[in-house]
């Protein structure tokens, strides 16, 4: 491929309004590509048709709005009477807004054109969902980055072009890993290809709650608590920003904002504080340089941290207003809960929810 490149100034692109991503449900799903991960039998198949159902509707999915718009729902992995039990559970009445596939051709033998077909007599279609990926993938001998990112890169290509949202449901890894990104089976081709990632975990095997993970482009990271109930996925709560943010501070420094919050005002060497604190196996020169990546976050919690340098050597000083003052003897009003992992341990499982088997999934 030749020819000029089509590039535009900086300066001019800054000034234009900014164009806004076209919601099919607002702040979760785009127009472009989305995964749906999870382990066999969690629930995607419910989740995914409940998500047809309300998008069809125009209902709002976990209090967030739906534009309402024809859902195309190839279900490869099942039959019409699977579905039609499932759609039994979740509506009442439907109108000719869900449109169900039970079996299209593999992404080799054209099943990009076939969605562009349908598109064609079916112009109100948004949203299309794909249960599952593996379905439609051709048979490969390797399983590299190049594949990967090629194959998903044609069902890109297809949500852009066309305006649609595609959600590939997806399979997750035996393997638990602290990046939701890396729970997805097959390598990074595939997350990097995707709009927005997101995958379903139970709390444990047997369980009723789980956990909806989301990151992408124009999604923020969020994570959403439900439960399944009635044959559907409904939401419980959302963990709080302040929550997720404090699952990246180290052990120590939540160790350090729970001393320094019981006393008040605490002054010393790094190697003093660490015994004080009781960090654990961190060197003194570790724990000074995480209590500086992490100044601001000691700052939100009322926590003021400081560094000097005298003639005996670096001296720390924390300073957390309404404590009880180790220095000094004086006593201010009680120090608020401290922040530790456990504490959020409870209040995070604190939620009655059932053991029983999810059926049908």
């Amino acid at each position: 491929m030749t020819g000029s490149l089509n590039a535009v100034a900086a300066s001019w692109l800054m000034q234009q309004p900014a164009e806004e991503p076209r919601w099919v449900v607002e702040g979760l799903l785009t127009a472009g590509l989305h995964i749906l991960a999870g382990a066999p039998k969690v629930g995607k198949s419910w989740l995914a048709l409940d998500l047809a159902v309300h998008v069809s509707l125009g209902e709002p999915m976990w209090e967030m709005a739906t534009s309402p718009c024809e859902v195309l729902y190839l279900c490869l992995e099942d039959t019409h009477a699977r579905v039609q039990r499932r759609l039994w559970a979740l509506a009442d009445e439907l109108g000719e807004e869900v449109w169900v596939v039970v079996s299209a051709c593999s992404m080799a033998d054209g099943l990009v054109g076939q969605v562009g077909d349908f598109c064609d007599e079916h112009p109100r279609v948004g949203l299309v969902i794909i249960d599952t990926l593996q379905r439609v993938r051709p048979p490969r001998a390797d399983s590299s980055y190049a594949a990967d990112y090629g194959d998903l890169g044609e069902l890109k290509a297809l949500a852009d072009t066309r305006g649609l949202a595609v959600v590939a449901v997806h399979h997750t890894r035996k393997m638990g890993d602290a990046d939701v990104l890396n729970r997805v089976s097959g390598t990074t081709g595939i997350t990097g290809s995707a709009d927005t990632t997101m995958v379903l975990e139970r709390a444990s095997r047997g369980s009723t709650s789980a956990t909806l993970v989301a990151t992408g482009r124009d999604v923020e990271h969020q994570e959403l608590r439900l439960r399944f109930q009635s044959r559907r996925w409904e939401l419980v709560g959302r963990v709080s920003q302040e929550e997720i943010e404090e699952r990246e501070v180290p052990e120590c420094v939540l160790a350090v904002l729970s001393f320094a919050l019981s006393e008040g005002r605490w002054s010393g060497t790094t190697s003093r504080l660490a015994e004080a604190a009781r960090v654990g196996d961190v060197s003194p020169d570790a724990l000074g340089k995480r209590l500086a990546q992490h100044a601001a976050l000691l700052a939100e919690r009322g926590v003021e941290y400081r560094r000097e340098r005298t003639r005996a050597g670096s001296v720390v000083t924390l300073e957390a207003p309404g404590g009880t003052c180790g220095t000094c003897g004086t006593s201010g009003d009680a120090p608020p809960e401290p922040a530790t992992r456990a504490t959020r341990a409870t209040r995070t499982n604190g939620s009655p929810f059932g053991q029983q088997a999810l059926p049908g999934m």
